[in-house]
């Protein structure tokens, strides 16, 4: 009898579980994808709805996390207006693990080490469902954004160039 694969479950997972959060997952570990086009190829999900998590941090030494489209790119200049910062600039990559406790391609607006101010690009007012990392590389989830809010509260605003 084969042994079944044990199914894999983030943290992500396990936090939206826990605050009674439904949402659909999806497993893209098995595939070349990079990007976040190609990862939302390799989902077969529409471009718009599949985020990516940026951390940042501003001349204040604040950090700030924006959630984009994947095939948009962070205006800095319009995301330091949307959290009232003269400036802000791209958190270092080997900053990024001991700050949030995610590596570069796996990180995820939620189950971060701290909860930091998080700005949704404004296009996911829009949307019934958007993705983004379940918090390891090769792994997304799906949710309703309204039910993110429970346990990651975000704003909006016009952040892409």
């Amino acid at each position: 009898m084969a042994k079944k694969e044990k199914e894999i479950k983030t943290n992500v997972m396990r936090l939206l579980e826990q605050a009674n959060i439904n949402y659909n997952h999806y497993c893209y570990a098995d595939t070349d994808a990079i990007s976040g086009l190609e990862v939302a190829k390799a989902m077969n999900q529409p471009v718009e709805r599949v985020f990516k998590t940026l951390v940042t941090v501003a001349a204040s030494k604040q950090y700030y996390v924006f959630v984009i489209p994947v095939d948009k790119e962070l205006d800095l200049k319009k995301a330091a207006a949307s959290v009232s910062e003269k400036s802000i600039e791209m958190l270092k990559q080997k900053d990024l693990l001991p700050l949030t406790g995610y590596v570069h391609g796996g990180c995820s607006p939620v189950g971060m080490k701290k909860l930091f101010a998080t700005t949704f690009h404004e296009s996911v007012n829009n949307l019934d469902k958007v993705i983004f990392s379940a918090g390891k590389i090769g792994y997304q989830v799906e949710i309703v954004p309204n039910d993110l809010q429970a346990i990651v509260p975000f704003k909006t605003a016009d952040i892409v160039k």
